[in-house]
């Protein structure tokens, strides 16, 4: 039974903890999977270099407007998957190979396979390559094991052929027609991909709009949208799962009754869960959410001292560059005990890459709302601004909720062109206490370009 004095589970923002600091302590790494974690092999990066492939391929469809005929001629699926993945795969090998075998790893043993715990830090590892399995204990551990795909339970989809987005970006062909059953961020940027690709998609959402979590009134826009391009069913129950001679069909209940819809591919695209349940966290006295998500203070540390957690295992937001910045704390607080630091997730952004793109920091609306806070509200078109102009774009805008009083920012949402490289002076501000007053007036703000978007938004504010 090797005893180490640090074990990381997890190879995602987990991996970048290790550096010189560690030198002189005997460290493990344990991953179950592919080194780099979801962002770099199923997630943030290969998802989004298909999405900027699908902005080039969606261009001819409103290139007219602008007075220049466009025709998408053909999509290699093939080579684009192959590039994409061509980058990606010797990058997560080589990292791999890096920690098994440079000299800079000399105190690092790397352990592939899955990790549960057994008791109180004390993790078994049932390897992959079927070797019998080992128990690893240590002084402290980090939990970085990352999350998985939601399955839902639906009668008959064991028996189908299905894809998660783990897998989807693999197939071999691209289908004519796609399902994809969700209606957040994975749905939408998938949807955005295939459609943009030829392929007839088909949305289901058990919900009245998609992207829900969204401010309302970006929601709202966004859900009235991706009804002009795709075959979305909101409000929709999906009783059944059937195989088909060319693929799947699901059967719903709705509120026009009883509809069937089919594709050749479907996709589950119902949210992720942490995978705190495959690691059997309890057996070490390391507690949980009702949402499985690991329980941390604001140090990262678990109800266990010296196991701390982080990244999608402990954080709700689920967000890589969440995940970096508490990968960051938790380094600091391995190495310097009597001077840990506190994680900050005062006003954490996110976008969805999808056609158009949403991006958001702070509160929405009706979380406002619902907190009692006093607000006041702006919002700017894209159709406002002369390089909204240049796009036509008729239906993005900005929408900024403030304190009424003294102008500080309480949230930001941006559903259009761009939306999440625009956004990031609200952040910002927003981190550093700059007020909208100031914002918008102790600056030059390039002229015509799109942050005049964020420029007008702030002056519409209607403050005291």
């Amino acid at each position: 039974m090797p005893h180490y004095d640090l074990v990381i589970v997890g190879t995602g923002s987990g991996n970048s903890i290790l550096g010189p600091g560690f030198a002189g302590k005997k460290t493990a790494i344990v991953e179950k999977g592919t080194f780099g974690g979801t962002c770099l092999n199923v997630g943030c990066i290969p998802t989004k270099m298909f999405v900027y492939a699908a902005d080039v391929a969606y261009t001819p469809s409103h290139s007219a407007k602008y007075g220049v005929d466009e025709e998408l001629k053909n999509v290699r699926w093939r080579d684009i998957r192959d590039r994409i993945f061509g980058r990606i795969d010797p990058i997560a090998e080589g990292g791999a190979e890096y920690r098994r075998s440079h000299e800079d790893n000399a105190n690092v043993d790397v352990y592939e396979g899955t990790g549960r715990f057994t008791g109180h830090k004390e993790l078994r590892v049932s390897f992959t390559d079927g070797r019998p399995g080992e128990v690893l204990t240590a002084d402290k551990f980090v939990l970085a094991a990352g999350g998985r795909p939601v399955i839902p339970e639906i009668p008959g989809l064991d028996d189908v052929g299905y894809h998660t987005s783990d897998t989807v970006m693999r197939l071999d062909e691209l289908p004519e027609r796609i399902v994809i059953l969700g209606g957040g961020y994975i749905a939408a940027e998938f949807a955005h991909v295939f459609a943009s690709f030829g392929v007839h998609v088909t949305l289901v959402n058990r919900s009245g709009r998609l992207l829900r979590s969204e401010d309302e009134d970006v929601s709202a826009r966004f859900t009235e949208l991706a009804a002009e391009r795709f075959d979305v069913r909101l409000d929709r129950k999906t009783v059944r799962a059937r195989k088909t001679d060319n693929g799947v069909a699901l059967d719903l209940e709705g509120p026009q009754g009883a509809e069937t819809v089919e594709g050749d591919v479907l996709l589950i695209a119902t949210g992720r869960r942490p995978n705190s349940d495959l690691l059997d966290v309890a057996a070490t006295g390391v507690t949980t959410m009702d949402s499985g998500h690991v329980v941390v203070d604001d140090y990262q540390q678990t109800a266990v001292e010296g196991i701390y957690a982080l990244g999608d295992l402990s954080s709700p937001h689920e967000l890589k560059h969440v995940a970096n910045h508490e990968a960051r704390v938790v380094q600091h607080n391995l190495l310097h005990p009597d001077e840990r630091i506190t994680a900050d997730h005062r006003f954490v952004p996110h976008a969805v890459f999808t056609h158009p793109q949403v991006a958001s920091v702070g509160l929405t609306e009706q979380k406002a709302r619902e907190l009692g806070v006093s607000y006041v509200v702006s919002k700017q078109d894209y159709a406002g601004i002369a390089y909204g102009w240049a796009m036509e774009d008729t239906t993005g805008f900005a929408k900024l909720l403030a304190d009424p009083a003294t102008g500080q920012l309480l949230g930001a949402h941006i559903i259009g062109p761009q939306a999440s490289s625009v956004i990031q002076p609200l952040i910002q501000a927003m981190s550093f206490g700059l007020d909208a007053r100031a914002m918008a007036r102790g600056q030059y703000w390039i002229h015509p370009a799109m942050p005049e978007l964020v420029e007008n938004a702030l002056l519409n504010l209607p403050l005291d």
